[in-house]
């Protein structure tokens, strides 16, 4: 449709010259001033009037849509503009300036009302047009002769291109201008109304205006000729400056002052044609010929006479007297009377106060450049003034110490002024420090103040103690005297005896010069001292007026230069005193006070500390008046209500806020800024809800004291929390954040930021003056820009609380027809003056989007879309300032996440026309996607539109896309062309040297890129990467990249270790982010490694890069020694260890627990390819010193938390507690990774030689240990427990580690507190055993581990530990025995195991049968009692499956997917199948099946081996008749029936045969594979087989051992009946002959294929038996001892 302007528009170009656009290089603006200067030469000539040949041109146009061409052709008649130009306005205004959607334009264009509104406001936007256009060339008048200005150069080149045709130019268009006819509605059309009129009225005077000061400025520079002069005045006149429009009937107030500007650049265009400072120069060189004037006597007779003329308009004043100036230098006697006549009329016209009001007009405080020249301009002229009218009478005396000369206007009027002084000390103090300007000319001030010669008195009657001459002309002082009648020394001066005075008589009396040196600054002391003793008196009023210049001129003395303040320390210290007195009177003189108040301005900026030592004694500022927070506003707070409100005058109270904004800044400390928070209230409470409905007499002080209000609330916001003291009291922070959240002060911030785009533009608009930083429309902008910065600090800072505070509610409440907040700040992006106020309308829109409860889509309501569009309109503009769009990306990054209607707005996905069911996206007009993909695209790089900052917030918009999974807008971008090849680019970069970076945000987009890649690789399912990816990880693979990176990030590490004591670390969070994304982007290549192309030893060696990465450290490892990977890695961890462990231990907490996590896998890889640990020593030492620490900690920890759960309190305090201590304990927390990592280490330490030296420098195990105590008496601390205990298993397998464990009391330490962690049941039920998972931390855990201590250290040190193993079984007899009677109930893979632990404990115990006999008898009867039950339990459930299967259904169905994790399977898969079918629940039921009786088969083999030790030696009862059998019990009985699962039978030989029988059953289908049955031999891997195949050898042996063993004592014992032997005798006979050859033939053809006997597998690490061999032939002896005693008892 041809809607956007392809030339750029004024206003663009006006924003571009400012620097406020992304064009900031000298070079570029070169290059638009060279593409532009002669539209700038043309002025308002650019714009031309319709014309048929246009209209022809528009029509004859194929690029420009037909109704945007009916539509200019509208908008050409309007505005009577040329019918080209007014399409480009349109395209320029839809561009910049539209309001509503591209969608709507068409029904807009054609519907009559809405079409109307619109070309109204294309011509507010064409008449702002113009004058940005003027506003171009008067930027480059002002600024190119500025030296400290950056495209001075620029300008200066362009000015020399407009030069003289400039003038001529805009002269004339001065002249169109004020002749022009106001339109109608008859030549305009309908729309020029009488509003209209007016509105164009106004523009033609702004316009004129801005083209006088343009020439002003001009003429300003360079020189008019006498016949420009001529002409200007003419014209002038002719228009009777400004006054005599053509138009004047249209003029209305709200015009006056545009009126009055254009006077008085028609007065001042005149002077400064005149070069009335050259011709100063002149005269005082006495070279008045070179005047320009000088030679033209026929030009200056035709001034004369047209001069003459005037005198009816107050402009003429400057004018005259300029010129009766510039006639009497030049030519004095020529035309005497003309110029006495001329110049009595300026004075006739009060030239004089008419300059005062011409600069406070033209603003005579701003910084604008006009505003200087015309001051500049003003002054030439009265100092020649005064020296060329007035120097007769003041003659020409040297004024000492200042660089101004005697014969110059203002030296003249300084000489005058010090005639009168201290009589009258105002004019001369005022011309002082009006002269103050630099530190030269402030030391100059001083020393002509410290050494002053005269002494002006006035007496109305000669006095007694003076004697004079006859004619009264010289007094000589008899007597000395004090000036003062008051103060001794410093606040007195003494006129001595003899001192003689000039008198001069006059209307006042004798006004005598006393000819008395002294110094000025005693006197101005002296002058303080008296205002303090009368002011109480009627004097107060008269000595403030000689005291406020005193403070003025000291003020500006210390303002200019700080150096001198110690020698104005008599003046300024008494400065508080006065406050203080001058506060507390009825009618306090406001004036002086704000001038005392701008003197502790200055001077807390310098010493803030002690100006509040000195100032909160004075009663001036608020206070508290009680302990709690009650205050009263002090003298300051009475003099605002009763004085400054009524007269509403506040200059007190913008010192008050200035004084008090210096004292915060100044970072006072704790305890002032306690002092400071009743100010701070009165401010928030008093001030800010209501400044707005004071009384003003003056324009401008309401905003401006909102302003200052705002700037003080910022300056605590932004105070940092360094030495703010905890306690009750608020901090100043604290405070503000909650009045602003909570009271009506955030009300009022609120309405400020609520004022909208448009009120600010209006009052920009009524702006009279071009420019400028000190307007009200400036005032207002900032004022709203400081009101969005509080409103986001306040929100960021406000601590969390679930309820809504009144600031968050007003900030995002509904309001009808757009009238709520978010919308208003939303339309801030419609504001062009300022960049920073849409950019931080947008930040705090971020802030909102993130906190708020809200939606900003729906706050938006009809306008989101024409929102939507001038957001992405600004972010897609070329010449747009870098840093709004950085802002909106980032603001669209945020929405991502939480403001999902808002971000499918911006993302205007449409679907495509596609197959059923399916759907594909495809980018939308407005989207934003295709403004991302353009900043990310590597053909833009580097350009000034996309510099590093926007790449990078593209990149992390993009992240957030992948990182919530936004797969629509995902969808699209991964199948764009170059998407991949684009985005991957920073990777395959080189990056500067870590020392180098000067731009972190580099950092940040490789690392947005890594990420993206990451998670792209993690949500794409396998081999369905886009090819394009693919070939870039290829590319990254092949060029090395990855050891790049590595090296990169090393190097990174390196530089941020290096740089952090030194200077502080500049970009240690961009640095974090990197090292963050590389080590996710190593996770995910590793661990989806189909996904990427990598070879296997980079796949290897980023594997342990990976594990690297956990400590944020990348280590300098290549491929091709991935063998040495850990020796390699474990030096720099341990120095790495080293370092964290000795710099803050609260901010390396996380720190230390990666770096442990590190040294355990390596550690880990280090034991499984072996070789040599150097750093053994150092790393056990700093680990057992950590141990120690944490330990002692955790001691305390605990102990408190014990005591605040002994303590009576509410609900809340104890799940806080409870929540602490939680934290403190954790599986990957410091204390628990360092006992595993000392565990590791004691296992690479085999001989314990390293560690035991260690352990005797610091006692790391008895802190253990009583840690370890605490925590299982108030059963604490599991995750502790579980590793402390790891760590002394680890140690008791090495004698010297049981010894160092036994030694430190470990029986002490666990033995009675054990008790804690377990419940007894009273009726001796199985209840108390879990069902839950093996593998999860619990109690149950800690008493296996516990007993499985007990045993490696008993089997370790043996009778050294004897008596601690019965202590142990005595305590924990109950438990012990209702573990092994629990089998029969509970067959959970916990309770198996619990009963595995308890099994082999006894195995180890019962090898000391006669010390258990002696000291627990007992105890041994019941635990043998048990065994036999336990072996007959066993051998049931082993041999009747079905019947297992139906138990483990029934009683334990929710234990079943534990089976897998039991076994630990590598074949088990890691992730769950979608759907699970019939064969996979079959499938995991044999599992946990198979793990069952793994664990039985395990109980059983150890309860065989325990049981061996209860019966006689098979040798021994065989070969000797005489032994004792009463040492031995008889274990089974005489009976011979199958196993039964009924605790009322009792074991017997039957099921001692059982057991052959079954095992004999296992290792058949072992040796044959059946897999249809419920056996190990379908699901086990080969390793696995071999091993239970030893195990099943294992528990024959020890069966058939104890079988053998009882039969003979049977045999021989002298109790059994014969009968029974002989039965004994037959039956085994008969059962034994059958199962004594299929053993021999099992176990002939088993060890023929060569399986080890041994039981020492895995899945039995119990000591081997006496039975067992390790060879082949060693079985045969075994073999012929069952088939001997078959034989044997046979016969």
């Amino acid at each position: 449709m041809g809607l956007f302007c392809v030339c750029r528009s004024s206003r663009e170009l006006w924003t571009i010259l400012l620097g406020r656009s992304a064009l900031r290089e000298p070079a570029q603006i070169e290059e638009e001033l060279d593409r532009n200067w002669e539209r700038l030469l043309q002025g308002l000539c650019y714009y031309k009037t319709p014309s048929s040949s246009a209209a022809e041109k528009l029509k004859a146009d194929k690029g420009v849509a037909q109704p945007l061409k009916d539509f200019g052709l509208r908008i050409s008649k309007l505005l009577g503009l040329d019918q080209q130009q007014s399409v480009q306005i349109l395209q320029c205004y839809l561009q910049e300036d539209y309001r509503g959607t591209r969608n709507t334009l068409k029904d807009v264009l054609q519907d009559e009302r809405p079409s109307q509104a619109l070309l109204l406001k294309i011509a507010d936007y064409y008449y702002e047009e113009r004058v940005c256009h003027l506003r171009c060339v008067l930027l480059l008048l002002t600024y190119f002769q500025d030296e400290r200005h950056p495209y001075r150069v620029e300008y200066s080149n362009c000015v020399n291109k407009l030069e003289k045709d400039l003038v001529n130019n805009y002269q004339k268009q001065f002249e169109t201008l004020f002749k022009a006819e106001s339109p109608t509605w008859e030549t305009h059309g309908n729309l020029m109304t009488e509003r209209q009129v007016s509105r164009w009225f106004l523009q033609c005077l702004r316009e004129q205006s801005l083209l006088l000061e343009i020439l002003f400025l001009y003429y300003a520079y360079f020189e008019m000729g006498p016949g420009d002069l001529l002409s200007f005045t003419k014209m002038f006149k002719e228009q009777g400056f400004g006054l005599r429009q053509t138009n004047r009937h249209l003029v209305d107030k709200s015009m006056d002052a545009l009126v009055d500007r254009i006077g008085y650049f028609s007065c001042l265009i005149l002077v400064e044609g005149m070069d009335i400072d050259f011709l100063h120069k002149c005269a005082l060189e006495d070279r008045t010929e070179q005047h320009q004037f000088s030679n033209t006597p026929a030009i200056s007779k035709e001034m004369d006479q047209m001069l003459l003329t005037f005198g009816d308009i107050p402009h003429h004043g400057p004018v005259l007297l300029a010129w009766v100036l510039l006639r009497h230098t030049l030519s004095p006697d020529e035309s005497s009377p003309v110029i006495r006549r001329i110049g009595n009329t300026s004075l006739q016209l009060g030239v004089f106060q008419y300059l005062t009001t011409m600069l406070q007009g033209l603003g005579g405080t701003g910084n604008n450049c006009t505003a200087s020249t015309a001051r500049m301009c003003i002054y030439g002229l009265l100092s020649f003034v005064i020296t060329s009218f007035e120097e007769e009478t003041l003659g020409s005396q040297q004024v000492p110490g200042l660089a101004i000369k005697p014969t110059m206007g203002l030296g003249m009027i300084l000489d005058s002024a010090m005639g009168m002084f201290p009589h009258k000390t105002g004019m001369l103090l005022q011309l002082l420090t009006a002269l103050l300007s630099d530190k030269s000319t402030a030391k100059k001030v001083y020393i002509f103040l410290d050494k002053m010669s005269f002494y002006t008195e006035v007496y109305k009657t000669k006095p007694n103690d003076v004697i004079s001459r006859d004619d009264e002309t010289l007094w000589r002082r008899q007597a000395p005297k004090l000036l003062y009648p008051l103060g001794l020394g410093q606040t007195n001066l003494r006129m001595p005896q003899g001192v003689l005075g000039q008198v001069a008589v006059g209307d006042q009396g004798y006004v005598v010069r006393w000819d008395y040196s002294y110094s000025a600054w005693i006197l101005f002391t002296c002058e303080i001292e008296m205002l303090l003793h009368v002011v109480s008196t009627a004097d107060v009023i008269l000595h403030c007026e000689r005291v406020k210049p005193i403070l003025d001129l000291v003020h500006k003395m210390i303002s200019t230069d700080w150096t001198v303040s110690d020698c104005l320390l008599p003046l300024t210290s008494r400065i508080y005193m006065l406050l203080q007195r001058l506060t507390s009177v009825i009618n306090p003189p406001v004036d002086v006070i704000a001038s005392c108040a701008n003197c502790l301005i200055v001077l807390a900026a310098r010493m803030p500390g002690k100006v509040w030592s000195s100032l909160h004694h004075t009663g001036f500022l608020p206070f508290v008046v009680s302990h709690h927070i009650i205050f009263t506003g002090g003298n300051y707070g009475n003099l605002l209500v009763l004085i400054e409100q009524p007269r509403g005058e506040y200059a007190v109270t913008i010192a008050f806020l200035r004084l008090v904004t210096t004292l915060v800044k100044g970072q006072l400390g704790s305890t002032q800024d306690k002092g400071l928070i009743p100010c701070v209230l009165l401010v928030l409470k008093e001030m800010l809800p209501t400044y707005h409905k004071w009384r003003y007499n003056t324009h401008g002080v309401r905003e401006r004291i909102g302003c200052l209000i705002l700037e003080l609330v910022h300056a605590i916001l932004n105070l940092s929390p360094e030495g703010e003291a905890s306690g009750s009291t608020p901090t100043l922070q604290s405070l503000c954040i909650y009045s602003l959240a909570n009271t009506e002060a955030g009300q009022a911030v609120v309405n400020i930021m609520g004022v909208g785009v448009d009120t600010i533009d209006v009052v920009l608009a009524a702006q009279p003056s071009s420019g400028g930083s000190e307007g009200p429309g400036q005032i207002l902008i900032q004022t709203v820009k400081l009101a969005f910065s509080v409103t986001n600090n306040v929100i960021r800072l406000k601590p969390p609380s679930s309820a809504v505070s009144p600031l968050e509610q007003a900030l995002t409440q509904h309001g009808g027809h757009g009238s709520n907040l978010i919308a208003v700040l939303a339309k801030y992006i419609y504001h062009k003056h300022d960049p920073a106020l849409p950019r931080l309308a947008i930040q705090l829109l971020k802030r909102l989007a993130t906190v708020a409860p809200m939606s900003v889509y729906a706050c938006l309501g009809g306008d989101a879309a024409a929102i939507r569009d001038a957001f992405l309109t600004r972010l897609q503009s070329r010449t747009e300032d870098m840093r709004i769009k950085v802002m909106i990306l980032e603001f669209l990054t945020v929405a991502v996440e939480t403001q999902p209607g808002l971000i499918e707005l911006f993302l205007n996905l449409e679907v495509k026309d596609g197959a059923e069911g399916s759907k594909e996206f495809l980018l939308g007009e407005w989207s934003c996607l295709q403004v991302v993909l353009d900043l990310i695209d590597s053909r833009q790089q580097g350009k000034y539109w996309c510099p590093p900052l926007l790449h990078r917030a593209a990149l992390a918009f993009l992240h957030a896309l992948w990182q919530d999974r936004r797969d629509s807008a995902i969808s699209v971008l991964r199948t764009k062309e170059r998407f991949w090849e684009n985005l991957t680019t920073p990777l395959f970069g080189t990056l500067p040297a870590p020392s180098d970076i000067t731009e972190p945000c580099v950092l940040e987009t490789c690392a947005f890129v890594m990420k993206i890649i990451g998670l792209e690789i993690y949500y794409v399912v396998s081999g369905s990467l886009e090819r394009s990816l693919k070939d870039a990880l290829q590319k990254f693979s092949s060029g090395r990249r990855y050891e790049y990176w590595s090296q990169y990030v090393k190097s990174l590490v390196v530089h941020v270790a290096e740089t952090e004591e030194e200077e502080g670390v500049h970009s240690f969070s961009e640095t974090q982010m990197v090292i963050s994304a590389w080590r996710m982007l190593l996770i995910l290549s590793t661990s989806h490694v189909c996904h990427t192309p990598l070879h296997s030893p980079l796949w290897r060696f980023l594997k342990f890069t990976r594990i690297l990465t956990n400590t944020f450290v990348v280590c300098p490892v290549y491929p091709c020694s991935v063998v040495a990977t850990a020796p390699d890695v474990l030096a720099p961890l341990s120095l790495i260890l080293e370092s964290v462990l000795q710099a803050d231990q609260q901010l390396m907490e996380s720190t230390k627990a990666k770096v442990f996590s590190a040294l355990i896998s390596a550690l880990q890889i280090q034991g499984l390819n072996g070789g040599e640990i150097s750093q053994l020593p150092q790393l056990l030492l700093c680990v057992c010193e950590t141990v120690q620490d944490e330990a002692l900690a955790l001691i305390d920890s605990t102990r408190h938390a014990a005591q605040v759960r002994d303590i009576p309190d509410d609900k809340d305090s104890m799940e806080t507690d409870a929540v602490r201590s939680f934290q403190k304990d954790q599986r990957d927390g410091v204390c628990v990774l360092a006992l595993h990592l000392a565990k590791e280490l004691c296992r690479a330490d085999e001989d314990g030689e390293h560690w035991v030296l260690v352990m005797r420098k610091i006692p790391a195990l008895h802190s253990i240990l009583s840690a370890l105590e605490l925590s299982l008496r108030s059963k604490q601390n599991l995750y502790f427990t579980e590793a402390a205990l790891h760590l002394l298993l680890t140690l008791a397998r090495t004698p010297q580690g049981a010894a160092a464990v036994a030694g430190a009391g470990v029986i002490q330490s666990i033995c009675l507190p054990l008790l804690s962690v377990y419940e007894v049941p009273s009726n001796g039920a199985s209840q108390g055993f879990s069902r839950k998972s093996q593998d999860a931390p619990c109690w149950p855990g800690v008493y296996r581990l516990s007993m499985s201590l007990m045993e490696i250290l008993l089997k370790t040190l043996r009778y050294n530990f004897i008596n601690e193993a019965l202590d142990f079984v005595g305590v924990h007899q109950e438990r012990i025995l209702q573990c092994l009677n629990a089998v029969r109930t509970v067959q959970s893979l916990v309770c198996l195991d619990e009963a595995d632990h308890t099994v082999g404990f006894l195995l180890q115990l019962s090898s000391f049968c006669k010390e258990w006999q002696f000291h627990l008898p007992h105890l041994l009867r019941d635990v043998q009692i048990n065994l036999c039950y336990l072996c007959q339990t066993c051998t049931y459930l082993l041999h009747s499956r079905n019947m297992l299967h139906h138990y483990l259904q029934a009683k334990n169905g929710e234990a079943l997917p534990s089976g897998p994790r039991a076994q630990r399977d590598p074949q088990t898969p890691s992730k769950a199948a979608a759907e699970g079918g019939g064969g996979e629940r079959e499938e995991a039921e044999q599992k946990a099946l198979l793990a069952v009786q793994c664990s039985l088969l395990k109980i059983l083999s150890k309860t065989l081996a325990t049981l061996q030790h209860f019966t006689p030696d098979c040798c021994q009862i065989i070969l000797d008749q005489c032994m004792d059998l009463a040492e031995y019990r008889t274990l089974f009985v005489l009976s011979f029936t199958t196993s039964a699962f009924d605790a009322d039978v009792a074991p017997s030989f039957g099921t001692l045969l059982a057991t052959i029988n079954v095992a004999l059953s296992m290792l058949g289908e072992v040796e044959k594979k059946e897999p249809a049955s419920l056996s190990v031999a379908s699901l086990a891997s080969s390793e696995e087989t071999q091993a239970l195949k030893s195990l099943l050898m294992f528990t024959m042996e020890n069966c058939f051992y104890v079988l053998i063993s009882q039969a003979v004592r049977c045999l021989k014992d002298p109790s059994i009946a014969p009968r029974d032997k002989q039965r004994l005798k037959q039956e085994l006979g008969s059962e034994l002959v059958i199962p004594s050859v299929l053993i021999s033939s099992v176990l002939s053809r088993h060890f023929r294929r060569g399986a080890p006997s041994s039981p020492a597998s895995s899945l039995l690490p119990s000591p081997q038996p006496p039975g067992a061999k390790a060879s082949h032939e060693g079985q045969e002896p075994f073999i012929q001892l069952v088939q001997a005693f078959v034989r044997h008892i046979q016969r």
